[in-house]
């Protein structure tokens, strides 16, 4: 029986400007070791290992995707090439693969099938923002996206609030960066003056802002451009 192959999670910068200093040299040795990658996005993937000058043509690589109109079932066939003895590359769209992730899915099929799981280090916009807000990192929650409906926007982040009195920890999520404004909007209008919010975006890159305050304190404060900069947003 022949040995199977590994499945390397392949972490990706931020963002396209100047976000690939943050990863080590060993995770490009890595990708440049494969000819195989499942990904969310190929277009992107292909561009992302474009920029670490792989040693062959992009053209000679093979790129799986994670299309959401396919059953997840039917991606285990991404996998018959490691379950063959090769080596495949996961990557997520920005940051760590499996984390607020589709590919969360191959790696638990991975598990299913006896293949090798091995995580390279790389940036998580979640833990920078925890590290950097100065809220409790020793207990905390990650929520992923609110409801995209403005109405239930405050109802959500009311129940965070709750939880993060209630339980002492750290509530973290994310929005489409299209929709900050609007999440902030109601942020300020619904929580009370007491609870401190962080406001973590384009982490790693040259714009990058982190700033925690209370409601109270920004309510006073001059938000900064907030349309469409990826951010994770943190309360307690």
């Amino acid at each position: 029986m022949s040995k199977k192959g590994k499945l390397y999670l392949i972490p990706t910068p931020l963002g396209e400007e100047n976000g690939g200093h943050v990863l080590p040299q060993y995770v490009k040795d890595v990708i440049h070791n494969l000819d195989l990658f499942i990904a969310e996005k190929a277009k992107t993937a292909r561009r992302y290992i474009k920029t670490t000058a792989h040693p062959k043509a992009i053209s000679e690589l093979t790129f799986s995707e994670l299309n959401k109109r396919i059953d997840y079932m039917e991606w285990s066939q991404y996998l018959k090439p490691a379950e063959a003895g090769n080596d495949i590359g996961l990557l997520s769209e920005a940051g760590c693969p499996g984390v607020a992730d589709p590919g969360a899915e191959i790696v638990k099929l991975a598990h299913e099938k006896g293949i090798e799981v091995v995580p390279l280090v790389g940036p998580s916009s979640i833990l920078l923002a925890l590290m950097a807000s100065g809220m409790n990192g020793q207990s905390f929650t990650f929520h992923g996206y609110l409801s995209p409906k403005k109405e239930i926007i405050g109802k959500d982040l009311k129940r965070l609030e709750q939880m993060a009195q209630k339980g002492k920890q750290t509530q973290l999520f994310i929005e489409t960066p299209y929709r900050n404004g609007q999440l902030v909007e109601q942020a300020f209008k619904v929580l009370s003056n007491k609870t401190r919010f962080c406001i973590a975006m384009d982490l790693t890159l040259p714009n990058e802002y982190v700033v925690t305050k209370t409601i109270g304190e920004w309510r006073k404060t001059k938000l900064p451009a907030l349309h469409k900069r990826p951010a994770v947003f943190l309360l307690m």
